[in-house]
Formats: structure tokens, sequence, C-alpha cells
């Protein structure tokens, strides 16, 4: 007879693996996947221990024990917010933590719960994706930071701490190609340059979305004069199309960039 809590089942092998879960509140929890009966079995102590001691915190999670650190978490959660989430995250007042590990935790709005709840988020090279419609996708480029955006001159963590994505901490400066944002004889403006062998100002415009269009007609005229790069161009999601080609056709490109010719 199984120990509580444990399923044996078998893969398409035949070989036997055993599978640990609980339900709590009418929900069915599923706690992984184990070599033998006695591992999936101290899964099972391990998580109702969990759901019945509120002394336990996330923070006394160690390679001791049984459970992975994604499921300790969202046991946790579970307990102290009646909500079951299968992404590591801890919900708080208006914001909540999604836990890389015990001491690396990623902080968002509220209003981000329904995406991160449903999309777990993976680390490589120091950058945070998570897999979207097949891709991956650097978290960052959902608050208009470009993949290769500098920080503190396109983007600004304003506490310091990097891992802090709530909208009041993040401030973006540059979310367009080509675009930064300046301060000219006094005046705040957005430049837009372009690189063909070396940087070209395409000129200063009074906002980024005008700037951006620059770059992309800038863009344009070099092709059409022979340039030979696949400039990447801005896509601006924010105007009506209408709006976008009145401002294309009207914007003010440099000389340098109209008339550059191929030597």
């Amino acid at each position: 007879m199984s120990k509580p809590g444990v399923y044996e089942t078998r893969k398409k092998d035949g070989t036997v693996y055993f599978r640990s879960s609980l339900t709590r509140k009418g929900k069915h929890i599923s706690l992984g996947s184990f070599d033998n009966e006695g591992d999936a079995h101290k899964a099972y102590v391990e998580a109702c221990v969990l759901l019945e001691d509120k002394t336990i915190q996330i923070i006394d999670y160690s390679d001791e024990n049984i459970l992975s650190f994604d499921k300790w978490v969202c046991i946790i959660n579970f307990r102290d917010n009646g909500m079951y989430i299968s992404t590591p995250i801890y919900i708080l007042k208006k914001m909540f933590n999604y836990y890389i590990s015990p001491t690396e935790i990623l902080k968002f709005d509220a209003d981000e719960l329904f995406y991160y709840s449903s999309h777990k988020i993976m680390k490589r090279g120091g950058h945070y994706f998570v897999a979207d419609y097949g891709l991956q996708l650097n978290i960052r480029n959902r608050y208009g930071i470009r993949s290769y955006a500098v920080e503190g001159r396109d983007y600004v963590f304003l506490n310091g701490d990097i891992l802090d994505f709530r909208s009041a901490n993040l401030q973006v400066n540059n979310r367009f190609i080509g675009v930064t944002k300046e301060i000219h004889k006094g005046k705040t403006v957005y430049r837009a340059r372009i690189h063909i062998k070396g940087n070209y100002i395409i000129g200063d415009y009074p906002n980024d979305i005008t700037a951006a269009i620059a770059y992309n007609k800038a863009a344009d005229i070099l092709n059409i004069r022979g340039v030979k790069k696949n400039y990447a161009r801005n896509d601006i999601a924010d105007i009506e199309e209408s709006e976008y080609w009145l401002i294309y056709k009207e914007v003010k490109i440099s000389k340098a960039v109209r008339t550059y010719r191929i030597e």
C-alpha cells in the first residue's frame, strides 16, 4: 500500500517512479516526481509541515529540503495568501516578489501578477527571460528597455536596486533605437543618431517618438542611397499609422545623412 500523498506510476519505457501531491482547501497541488517512494513521501510530509507551521519562511529553505525551491515558495504563498500560483511568487501589498533563489528576488507591481503567474522567469548570462509565444523574451523589453540599452544612460533603477522592476522605480530615458534624451543649450531634446562609418547626427527633436521616426526615415534614405546595412527600425505602437506617416513625411533629416555618398 502506498504511503500518504504518494502515487506509483510508470514512464513510457516501463520505468517505475513516484509522484507526490496533496489537496488543501479544494486545491490539488503536485509536489513533484521522485525515483523512490521514500523521497516522494518526504516531500508530502514536508509540504504538510509548511502548510501548518507559519513560523517557517521562504528564507529557511536549504539544499537539505526534498521539495524544490520553487515549490517551497508556491506552498508558503498558498499558506499565507490563500492563492496557489505555479511560479515562485509571494504576494505582498500592492506588489509581489518573484524568487529566483532565496536571495535573488525580483520585485513587480501587483498588476503584473497575471503575466508572471503564467510565465516562468529564467536567468541566462545575467539577464532574465520568459518564454512567450515560442520566443525567449528579455523581461526588460516589457518595460520599454531595448535589449542592448545601457543602464544609467538609457534606463535607471531609481533606488539602486536592479532587481526592482516596479514602475515607480524604473525610469526609461531612451526606449527607441538611435534615440537619446539629452540637454542641449539648456533644453531637453531627443537626439537621433545613426551609424554608418561612425555616428551621424540625424537631428534634435521635441519628443522621442518624432526622433524614432526620424531614425527610421534616415535608415530608409541611407538604404536607398546604397548603404548595405540592415538597420533595425523602431516599432512605434503609441500612435496611429496615419499619424506615423504624417510625421515621417514632415520630419527633417540632417544634410549629412540626406546627401551621404558611398566612397
